[in-house]
């Protein structure tokens, strides 16, 4: 009787595993307020903007803090550094947009870049949430008056 033969099977190669792609982490809380604020900001007049942005960064609001939070979180990973970073990025992008198309301040203003000009706007917003309370319409008025668009302006 003729026993039968398994085939044999031929070794397969060794084959180099793929890593797994990695999963983009979820948006903060800061970007997600950042990037709907840059949405909220594009096109409204420059006095508008100024004065949502101080707004938003208003002592005692949610975005001050949730910036913050996600700023001391982000030290030592790059990648939630990069997308923090970005999200503000835009906000400022929205801001030169429309610097850009504002009309140009009355003499004594600042005489600026948009970018240059969008960048401290944004700064000196940014900086009403170590403001007190009672100091924000002040800092609002002088914010607007900086950028050459205040109420005295001109």
């Amino acid at each position: 009787m003729a026993r039968s033969r398994k085939p044999q099977r031929k070794p397969r190669p060794a084959t180099a595993r793929r890593p797994r792609p990695q999963r983009a982490p979820r948006p903060t809380a800061a970007e997600t307020h950042l990037l709907r604020l840059a949405r909220e900001i594009t096109g409204l007049p420059l006095a508008a903007a100024l004065e949502k942005l101080a707004a938003a960064w208003a002592p005692g609001g949610s975005l001050p803090r949730d910036v913050a939070q996600a700023f001391v979180r982000s030290r030592g990973d790059k990648t939630s550094a990069l997308a923090l970073a970005w999200a503000r990025e835009q906000v400022r992008l929205a801001l030169e947009e429309i610097v850009a198309a504002a009309p140009k301040p009355g003499r004594g203003r600042i005489q600026a870049a948009p970018d240059t000009l969008a960048w401290l706007l944004l700064a000196a917003c940014e900086s009403i949430a170590h403001e007190p309370p009672s100091a924000v319409a002040e800092r609002v008025s002088a914010i607007l008056e900086l950028s050459g668009h205040g109420a005295t302006a001109g």
